[in-house]
């Protein structure tokens, strides 16, 4: 939370860098981390290239809101052991959270995103990595290493990268091979044993014809937290000192790029990747009743009595194949893709031991299994060559995804022998089994037409059908009684068939400002939630939603020095997919009629001299349900309600028992911030041997934003704040860095997720303060 501390932190950091303004001018340095084309000016920023549009591009030439972090920024960020969840706070209008561990991030872009924690959710922001699309929760969490640049497109992109975009795209780009010999590897140490090495080389293996690169990631955290119970567990679980919050990240990637001629290029890549650490932990009670304060709940500390210390391990493996045919007037692109993985993650849901609670006992323990998931991709695309004034790109795309799900309750665990009438007792058959398959394909085109010097008209449209199955192979079962309802369907399909498209203009007043506007369409799939059957209950069902979206921006260069891009946006979701709890914490999908949006982000960058270069981006935002006969479950355990409802509510009984539901109409979308701030500084001083001192920070801000569909006293974030401070030595051939950092520098202990019926919080990374290496050859 934002408290006096930060305060005086930040107008101490505030003042120091207001000093170092008045210094001599030294050599600048690419801060960003973006190749950039150097006209040789001393301040000069250079041009940003971006691919939003499936063509290298100018940055302030693309009809699109897009925010590009540099892959040293991204490393940065990652020093003290962070995943890609870091990038939240420092795009405007990005968002991201999880409350499954490392392996499941969910992202939001412009408020619009889904809080779903079921293995098989869909995302209304779509990962894209070296071209190829990642739709499945555990695929979007691969580690992104040896990074050239990160792009992030806001509003929908449905026409180019198809459904499941209605929010935007974080389009991942790695280094690639080439005939020119190089590496680079940065590797940081830090508090709790916390390591980072990320590292990449490569270079020719026949001259101008056959090139590879060679990447890695390894990151450790040894365990910190404590868990405090000490008492007897039903399950086995064993407190302890420093018994949880540690991880072990192996990853490995090779490219294999093939250039037989002038005309044809192939690029074939493999990974994989070797996860083993802790679940997200929930620490049970830390937000009483009426109040939103967290700041009494030790981080460090949690008394679990269940689920063997929370842990999960994923192994993943992938490949593709990206093959390039020059044709003259066009390039025929073909990208074959396949992705595997398979794990399990386990944790104490409740957040915390029994015995520590007044009232009845309650216990919570799940666990999720990928037994196996498959996923191939087909894209081939026809794009035209040259810089004319009429561009066009033609293409299909095919997607098949396949997987073996199991869920676990809590009573498969318990050791003790099986008696039906305690619910303390093990059942064995306390566990489902569901088979799901997604395909869909596509067909997509895209033109653009420059009238004189000025004006530039793209249009773009796809037409996508996707389909969804899930078959409940293995019901729960209570002995020889199957605890599923006897009406209900165990397999369920659905079907989506739309149309997607963007209109869009852009006007260049000089070579250094221009304006755009776009109309987009775009929509999400239909999805199915199986999970429920776990308890007993049916499966969930929400149809494909669409979104229609408006959006007006300005992207100017004042000055060689100078970057500053501004847009307007707004936006309607129609059939918006919500989810919500039942009366065990399950997740239940369902429709609202609509929700609104409209907002602002704004981007600057600016080097008034060589050797110090500033960032500031932010973003306002406003969202709204649009819905009155939506009804949400709120908070509650035992028959009691746990927090303090501010909406509308009304008493209902659900499966026998008596439930409070809210009306939601009106209220804002669930992790969908009011607004936020991010900026970052660096200042160089030279030195006498023409190497570098230099410092850098970067900060971030979070206005408020509300948890859950509904709102509380409670199941809030306000003042959200985190920072991070870097300081260090430049090699006077800029190849070479040594430093010493500090991420969460004043150590924020910041509200990230809940679960609602334990009133239970989920805490940011704590401080991690360290020492960095990091070169290039």
């Amino acid at each position: 939370m934002l408290n006096t501390t930060v305060i005086k932190s930040t107008l101490l950091v505030g003042a120091a860098f207001g000093a170092m303004l008045g210094a001599t001018a030294a050599v600048a340095q690419d801060t960003t981390g973006v190749a950039v084309t150097d006209t040789g000016s001393d301040s000069d920023l250079g041009e940003i290239v971006v691919t939003a549009e499936r063509r290298s591009e100018n940055l302030q030439k693309v009809p699109v809101s897009v925010a590009v972090v540099g892959g040293d920024a991204l490393r940065d960020f990652q020093t003290g052991g962070e995943d890609i969840l870091s990038l939240a706070g420092r795009v405007p209008g990005l968002y991201a959270e999880s409350t499954t561990g490392r392996i499941f991030p969910r992202f939001y872009i412009r408020g619009l995103g889904n809080i779903d924690f079921y293995l098989g959710a869909s995302q209304p922001v779509s990962i894209i990595q070296d071209d190829v699309v990642l739709e499945h929760v555990v695929l979007k969490s691969n580690p992104v290493f040896d990074v050239n640049q990160v792009e992030v497109l806001r509003g929908p992109q449905g026409s180019l990268f198809g459904r499941n975009t209605t929010a935007g795209i974080i389009k991942f780009d790695t280094i690639r091979p080439g005939q020119t010999f190089e590496g680079r590897g940065s590797a940081s140490y830090g508090s709790y044993n916390t390591i980072t090495a990320d590292v990449g080389i490569g270079g020719p293996i026949v001259a101008d014809k056959i090139a590879f690169r060679l990447s890695g990631l390894y990151q450790h955290r040894d365990d910190w937290v404590d868990n405090t119970f000490a008492g007897t567990s039903f399950d086995g679980t064993k407190g302890g000192k420093n018994a949880l919050g540690g991880f072990d990240e192996k990853d490995v990637r090779l490219q294999l790029l093939f250039t037989p001629t002038d005309a044809l290029s192939v690029n074939v890549s493999g990974h994989a990747r070797d996860y083993k650490g802790t679940s997200t932990i929930f620490h049970r009670g830390a937000l009483v009743k009426g109040s939103n304060n967290i700041q009494r709940e030790p981080r460090d500390r949690v008394a679990l009595d269940e689920a063997d210390n929370n842990p999960q391990a994923y192994k993943t493996y992938g490949g593709s194949v990206n093959a390039a045919l020059d044709m003259g007037f066009a390039t025929l692109t073909s990208i074959t893709a396949y992705e595997t993985t398979s794990g399990y993650s386990r944790g104490d849901t409740d957040g915390g031991a029994a015995a520590n609670f007044a009232g009845p006992a309650f216990y919570g323990e799940s666990q999720g299994n990928i037994r196996d998931l498959d996923q191939w991709t087909q894209e081939v695309r026809l794009a035209s060559n040259g810089d004319t004034a009429f561009k066009w790109q033609v293409g299909g795309f095919y997607f098949d995804q396949r997987d073996i799900t199991d869920f676990y309750q809590r009573r498969f665990f318990l050791t003790a022998p099986f008696v039906p009438a305690n619910s303390n007792t093990n059942n064995p058959g306390n566990w489902v089994r569901l088979h799901d398959v997604n395909t869909s394909w596509a067909v997509f085109g895209q033109a653009s037409y420059r009238i004189g010097d000025k004006l530039t008209l793209t249009a773009g449209g796809r037409y996508t059908e996707d389909r969804k199955r899930t078959e409940l192979l293995k019901p729960a079962m209570t002995g020889a009684t199957v605890n599923f309802p006897a009406t209900a369907p165990r397999s369920v399909k659905l079907v989506g068939k739309e149309p997607s498209w963007d209109v869009s203009a852009l006007y260049e007043f000089s070579a250094d400002a221009s304006v755009y506007a776009r109309v987009a369409r775009g929509f999400r799939g239909p999805t199915i939630q199986g999970r429920s059957a776990v308890f007993g209950s049916a499966f969930t069902t929400a149809d494909s939603e669409t979104i229609m979206s408006y959006e007006a921006g300005i992207k100017t260069r004042p000055f060689s020095n100078m970057r500053f891009n501004l847009t307007g946006f707004t936006y309607r979701v129609d059939d918006i997919q919500l989810n919500g709890n039942d009366l065990n914490g399950n997740g239940v999908l369902f429709n609202a009629d609509h929700a609104n949006a409209y907002g602002v982000e704004a981007e600057l960058e600016w080097r008034p001299i060589r050797n110090i270069t500033f960032s500031l981006g932010g973003s306002a935002l406003h969202t709204e349900i649009k819905d009155k006969n939506v009804f949400a479950q709120v908070c509650q355990l035992n028959g009691a309600v746990t927090c303090t409802v501010q909406d509308p509510t009304k008493s209902v009984t659900i499966f026998g028992a008596p439930a409070t539901l809210a009306q939601i109409d009106g209220n804002p979308l669930p992790n969908a911030p009011k607004w936020q701030l991010d900026a970052a500084v660096r200042y160089d001083i030279p030195l006498w041997n023409d190497g570098n001192l230099f410092v850098s920070t970067d900060w971030n801000a979070q206005g408020y934003t509300n948890l859950v569909l509904y709102k509380t006293a409670e199941f809030y974030a306000d003042g959200n704040i985190e920072g991070g401070v870097k300081v260090g030595y430049t090699t006077p051939d800029r190849q070479y860095e040594i430093a010493a950092f500090a991420r969460n520098i004043t150590n924020e202990k910041n509200l990230k997720g809940v679960i609602e019926n334990y009133n239970a919080a989920v805490f940011n990374e704590p401080r991690v303060i360290g020492v960095s290496l990091a070169g290039k050859f």
